[in-house]
């Protein structure tokens, strides 16, 4: 059985949480990555679009309603959350066949 693929997140900007035991976490834009690549999912360079990886964050650990790390994320990459997964109160369900033909 395959495994799903685990994103981490690279984000424009970063900030120290000081009640976590000072702990970097991710701010202003955030994208999904792959640890072990040099680019998001939705395709961007990290070093050319000056992008600091997150390897210890999770990708859902960014969406607000998680309570995770979303303190100071000011928005979500459309694309990668469509390619990544978003679970969230606003994401359409997943496409489920109904009826499928003999």
């Amino acid at each position: 059985m395959k495994r799903g693929k685990r994103y981490a997140v690279a984000a424009s900007g970063q900030w120290t949480d000081e009640e976590d035991g000072r702990r970097r976490l991710p701010a202003g834009e955030v994208h999904a990555w792959e640890p072990g690549r040099n680019e998001t999912v939705c395709g961007l360079s990290l070093s050319r679009s000056r992008l600091t990886r997150f390897s210890h964050v999770n990708w859902p650990d960014t969406f607000p309603e998680s309570g995770g790390a979303a303190d100071k994320v000011q928005r979500v990459c459309p694309r990668c959350a469509s390619v990544a997964g978003r679970r969230g109160s606003d994401a359409r369900p997943r496409w489920v066949r109904v009826r499928p033909r003999p």
